[in-house]
């Protein structure tokens, strides 16, 4: 038999697995599908390297699980998923020349070696929550954001459409990314009589403002990045019910709707089905499409693929690379949603442009 291709699976959110942010499973059912298909001639071995990365872990430790991939010889890594560490490991893979697929939400977090399947945006993203609160008819808007790479980010591409738009920022915060406690900094918020809020960050300080925020029985519009996905835990959507947030799936994306009906299950949360095969797609078409199975010849393999449905964003969003071409989601990807009564609900006809004028 051949010898197995080598995949290296980089989990930057747990010291040890198996653990959260494991993508074993959705990357195996595309690969055996393409093997089934005959268009994947060798078996493929996973590689597993954890490093608990920032905030609440460190860079080094992303560093040292992406040497030990490289030292395995693998000849693609997957992850990671938090935008901070994608950052860490974009110089890493272009040092080792060595194809990289991050799941992340950092723009930057691309080169020639490292391609990114946006799992949200700290660029666009805040685009859309600029748009829909001034097409809510807002005006003057209060802003928390984490003081991360992630929350700074988010926050500089607010401010900018924010003016584009008619929006004006009258209050800022920024917070631990692990804060627990945030009452003296949304009152401070609320007492410059915004009537929008946003909250900008990884999540993990998001129920500390949300408490905080209806301790001050302030009662406007609110929202929230992507960080919003973690209200599929039933106590993180508690606490922020009655948020609206960007998330990556949508009620009307056939591709999605296929898969929830067909043999990999409904889950509780749609976003793991989605994300997972467009993931897995990913990866075993470029080793499909590799014109050899070198690292270079995986990074050509990665540009090879175009047009593939997404099961990620509305209906019509397309997965593909291309030269210069790091951005795997093509079209309407970012969907915004809103948590009431533990249920994630899609917006209808939620407003994503400016008003004319």
């Amino acid at each position: 038999m051949a010898q197995a291709i080598r995949i290296g699976l980089l989990n930057d959110m747990a010291r040890a697995g198996p653990a959260p942010g494991d993508v074993d499973a959705a990357l195996a059912l595309a690969i055996d599908r393409l093997r089934a298909q005959g268009r994947l001639d060798r078996p493929v071995e996973f590689v597993r390297a954890y490093g608990l990365g920032l905030p609440g872990g460190s860079a080094a430790a992303v560093e040292r699980a992406f040497a030990a991939l490289d030292a395995a010889d693998v000849l693609m890594v997957v992850g990671p998923a938090i935008g901070d560490n994608a950052l860490v490991a974009t110089p890493l893979a272009e040092r080792c020349r060595l194809p990289t697929l991050n799941w992340a939400g950092a723009d930057r977090a691309r080169g020639d070696f490292m391609f990114h399947l946006q799992v949200g945006s700290h660029e666009d993203e805040s685009l859309v929550i600029a748009r829909h609160l001034a097409g809510l008819g807002c005006g003057r808007i209060a802003v928390a954001f984490d003081r991360s790479p992630i929350g700074r980010r988010h926050f500089e591409f607010l401010r900018d459409e924010a003016g584009l738009c008619g929006l004006r920022i009258t209050a800022v915060a920024a917070l631990s990314p692990l804060a627990e406690h945030a009452d003296d900094e949304v009152a401070e918020l609320v007492g410059a009589a915004p009537d929008g809020f946003v909250y900008l960050g990884l999540g993990l300080s998001a129920p500390a403002v949300a408490r905080a925020l209806a301790t001050s029985g302030w009662d406007g519009p609110r929202i929230m990045n992507t960080a919003g996905i973690r209200g599929q835990d039933p106590a993180f959507a508690r606490v922020i019910d009655g948020w609206r947030y960007i998330d990556m799936f949508a009620d009307d994306n056939r591709e999605l709707a296929a898969l929830r009906a067909g043999e990999a299950g409904d889950p509780a949360y749609p976003l793991a089905l989605a994300k997972g095969h467009d993931l897995g797609r990913l990866v075993a078409e470029a080793l499909a499409r590799a014109p050899s199975l070198t690292r270079e010849g995986v990074r050509l393999g990665l540009e090879a693929i175009k047009w593939l449905p997404a099961a990620e964003g509305h209906e019509g969003t397309l997965l593909g690379f291309g030269i210069h071409d790091r951005g795997a989601l093509h079209g309407r990807y970012l969907v915004l949603r809103e948590w009431r009564e533990g249920r994630s609900r899609q917006l209808p006809g939620a407003a994503t442009a400016c008003p004319p004028g």
